[in-house]
């Protein structure tokens, strides 16, 4: 709901701001007063087109603000807080009969817009939430809060898809349950369909894949690759690289700890021979010295290490054959095989591997096509017959609301002297299946007997329009609702009956959301729960009209109806026929 609304300098209100209750608000007025400037101002701020000329003679700008108490979940906050918008969370105890204005976790948004002067240097703009916004987020945040219908208005309901919408919410939840199967269907056939396309519309690329595939898997396993076998391979090339080196080492090591000095080829003592007199000749010394006896242990242990290193010399000098050469040959091919493996598909052995692993399922998948053809082939018949019957049960159950429809918001206008008016909701099937199904959505006017049912908005002048959005909003008030509704003109070329009917309609209107109208009828005007007046002040030597905006209760608000009904005030009947009519109206 709209909280408060303030303007500044717009036509010819000076400045003024208005409280703005839940439920059914009217406002009146002596023309050219200004009541038009509460629904343009409402317009600016719901992203209408700037005009330089409605800024106040003698001001640089116009500035026009309001406040919405919004439910924490509604699509607006979200639009808001995408465009970095800072809504306050209110928790609201009022209990005056508003459901929303009681649900604590609201949030409170405040939206402005000022207008440059026709000539000045300040131009639009606009704010959410204390951040500047595109006007043309206005429009989007505006068209989830307000619906304005005047006479030069657009629709809200102008859209084929804004239209389908409202029937599917009047439908009520079994369609609403139908659809959610039928959109099931609708998307599991689509990525059927998608992948099916991609199968064979690919097909020859496909194979062309799988054959690389195979190709380059058949490579690595021919390979035999064993993780970490690129490390080995380049240290056994590095030993074979250097055998003779390495042989030289091996010998003389194992020469010198055999007793053989190589150097100067005579004999001399093994290290094991002499590690072991060393031990003897502590095992020999006097008293059996504990300390003795331990070192004699130790250099046994060393005899031992000494002549496995020995062995193991020897066996190392061994194993470096005369045909190193060949060897060396194999292993640097082998690392040349392994080094471009891991080009293609590295880049380290591992990740050869990972790579082979990962790319079986997909050789297993681009193999299984002709399987897979046959499988989504049938998936896609079968998912097709239940899109097409789910589409013609929506088609049915929209039908069926369609004349419901049709009947209820009839009856609406005929009581809103429109006798001759047929209202038309509009399904025709058979349709391409799309995710709402395959029908085409039309709300259709017929104005006149005889007359073929043209479009809302072409089909009726201004008044009767706004009159034709009254019924069509009263229908659907319960089901497809937004928070606000503001109506100008809903009262245009009508009187008597038919605007009491009008205004029993507004209040009807207003057990569901807030509505806001502006009208010059008292029988419209007695049915409001806020009653608000816009005065004018002429000052003919300073050359400019003041207006201003107050709430009216008790009897001010009968005078006002009186001076409506009598086209002036002070009338004794006229306040009489005043009350009658405001009892009449909350009878």
């Amino acid at each position: 709901m709209i909280e408060y609304l303030s303007i500044d300098s717009l036509g010819v209100i000076g400045d003024a701001t208005v409280d703005l209750d839940p439920g059914f608000t009217v406002v009146t007025g002596e023309t050219g007063a200004g009541k038009t400037m509460v629904v343009t101002a409402l317009n600016l701020l719901l992203g209408a087109r700037a005009d330089a000329g409605a800024v106040r003679h003698g001001a640089s700008h116009a500035t026009v603000e309001a406040g919405f108490r919004l439910a924490a979940g509604h699509a607006a906050v979200g639009l808001a807080e995408e465009a970095g918008a800072v809504l306050d969370e209110v928790d609201d105890d009022r209990r005056d009969g508003n459901a929303l204005a009681r649900r604590p976790g609201n949030r409170s948004l405040v939206v402005t817009r000022s207008v440059g002067a026709a000539g000045g240097s300040s131009r639009s703009r606009a704010t959410a939430g204390g951040r500047g916004v595109p006007v043309a987020l206005l429009g989007e945040i505006g068209g989830h809060l307000v619906a304005v219908h005047g006479q030069t208005d657009q629709l809200r309901l102008k859209s084929a898809t804004a239209q389908r919408h409202a029937l599917d919410a009047f439908a009520g939840e079994e369609l609403a349950t139908a659809l959610a199967a039928y959109r099931r269907d609708f998307d599991a056939w689509r990525a059927s369909l998608a992948e099916l396309s991609e199968i064979t519309l690919h097909e020859q690329d496909r194979a062309r894949e799988a054959e690389n595939l195979q190709r380059a898997l058949e490579e690595i396993d021919e390979a035999d690759v064993r993780p970490g076998e690129d490390e080995e391979v380049r240290a056994r090339i590095q030993r074979l690289e250097n055998v003779e080196e390495l042989r030289a080492a091996s010998l003389g090591a194992h020469a010198h700890l055999a007793g053989a000095d190589v150097a100067e080829a005579v004999d001399v003592p093994a290290a094991e021979a002499l590690v072991e007199a060393a031990r003897q000749a502590l095992l020999q010394a006097p008293g059996q010295d504990a300390e003795l006896t331990g070192l004699a242990g130790r250099l046994a242990e060393v005899g031992i290490v000494l002549a496995d290193i020995s062995a193991d010399l020897a066996g190392y000098a061994a194993r470096l054959d005369d045909d190193a050469a060949s060897d060396l040959d194999a292993a640097q091919s082998r690392l040349a095989e392994l080094t471009r493996l891991m080009r293609l598909y590295g880049p380290e052995l591992a990740d050869v591997l990972d790579w082979a692993r990962s790319h079986r399922a997909r050789l297993d998948e681009l193999q299984g096509d002709s399987g897979r053809i046959v499988e989504l082939t049938e998936q896609c018949e079968r998912l097709e017959a239940a899109v097409l019957a789910g589409g013609a049960e929506l088609t049915r159950l929209r039908a069926a609301a369609a004349q419901d429809l049709s009947g209820q918001v009839t009856e609406e206008l005929h009581a809103l002297s429109m006798p001759d008016a047929t209202f038309h909701a509009s399904v025709t099937g058979g349709g391409e299946p799309g995710p709402h199904g395959a029908d085409d959505v039309a709300l259709l006017l017929q104005p006149h007997a005889g007359s073929a049912p043209r479009p809302l908005g072409k089909g009726a002048s201004g008044g009767e329009l706004s009159r034709v959005m009254l019924a069509l909003e009263v229908v659907l008030a319960a089901t497809d609702p937004v928070p606000t509704f503001v109506f100008d003109e809903v009262d245009a070329g009508v009187g008597g009956e038919a605007a009491v009917q009008i205004g029993r309609r507004l209040a009807r209107l207003a057990q569901h959301v807030q509505v806001i109208v502006v009208t010059h009828l008292p029988q419209v005007a007695a049915f409001a729960d806020r009653h608000l007046k816009v005065t004018k002040d002429s000052d003919s030597d300073a050359g400019f009209t003041t207006s201003d905006v107050q709430a009216l209760e008790g009897e001010d608000r009968v005078e006002e109806l009186a001076r409506m009904l009598a086209g002036r005030a002070g009338s004794g009947s006229a306040r009489d026929h005043a009350r009658e009519l405001l009892e009449a109206s909350h009878a």
